[in-house]
């Protein structure tokens, strides 16, 4: 199984259409992927909180369309990454960090909702509302499981996807540049406490005056970076996935077979 991780360069100069756009052709252009996946709010910005309101879209928005025809134009299972959604409830009005998933058929296979928001009472977590349960998806052999940026950091939740059958674990981001080794380190432990791989991609460029880490990277279930990108410039990391290795190691390795407190 191919999966190619597409670190999006982020330019404050360039439009939401053009940016979305852009990021079509280069979902087409891993037309020989099984799965390709695109980092957390690209649209907009990770950091771009004054454009939250103004870039929100519904489920069945632009950006969903224009992921939907990728994916099946190039016959690709697409992680889309993540949009600020617009949801109406019956409340109201509320946004949400909003991951979407679509078959090689273009139809939307899975939507998460980012758990948990960042900023400590500023940015994000004042501005968007939570989601609240665990995603996962069944692709052909294999079973992803869905986290969004700061989810990272929180193991509990990788816990729950692995309990769901994850067997590979994406994570699309906005990771700032000043904690990148944080990105790095925390990517690695994911995949070594869970034995799944990690498929973590993140932006290149500056968002809202934040540069962004980039180091999009696909690492196994024995934790070895498979693939990795070595800046924040726009590129493409590919790398092949065995799902039959997750169950070598998760045999071979039966530390999870061991485990206490649930």
């Amino acid at each position: 199984m191919r999966a190619s991780l597409i670190q999006i360069d982020v330019n404050p100069d360039e439009t939401v259409e053009a940016r979305r756009a852009r990021a079509a052709s280069l979902v087409r252009g891993q037309a020989g992927s099984d799965l390709v996946v695109l980092p957390e709010l690209w649209t907009v910005g990770a950091f771009a909180f004054d454009s939250f309101e103004t870039g929100a879209e519904p489920l069945d928005g632009p950006t969903a369309r224009a992921m939907s025809e990728a994916a099946r134009e190039a016959r690709v299972w697409l992680h889309a990454g993540s949009v600020v959604e617009r949801a109406e409830h019956a409340g109201g009005t509320a946004l949400y960090n909003t991951s979407l998933v679509f078959s090689p058929d273009g139809e939307r296979a899975a939507v998460y909702r980012k758990i948990h928001r960042f900023g400590f009472d500023r940015g994000e977590a004042t501005l968007m509302s939570a989601g609240a349960e665990p995603v996962t998806v069944a692709l052909p052999g294999i079973t992803l499981g869905l986290a969004t940026c700061y989810d990272l950091r929180f193991p509990e939740l990788f816990r729950a996807l692995t309990d769901a059958d994850a067997r590979a674990l994406v994570v699309p981001a906005g990771w700032p540049a000043r904690r990148a080794s944080h990105w790095s380190l925390l990517a690695r432990a994911r995949a070594v406490e869970n034995q799944a791989y990690v498929l973590a991609c993140g932006t290149a460029g500056t968002h809202a005056g934040v540069p962004q880490a980039g180091r999009s990277a696909i690492i196994d279930p024995w934790g070895e970076t498979l693939a990795e990108a070595p800046d924040a410039e726009e590129r493409v990391v590919t790398a092949e996935l065995d799902p039959a290795y997750v169950a070598e190691v998760r045999e071979d390795f039966p530390v999870l077979r061991d485990r206490v407190l649930r």
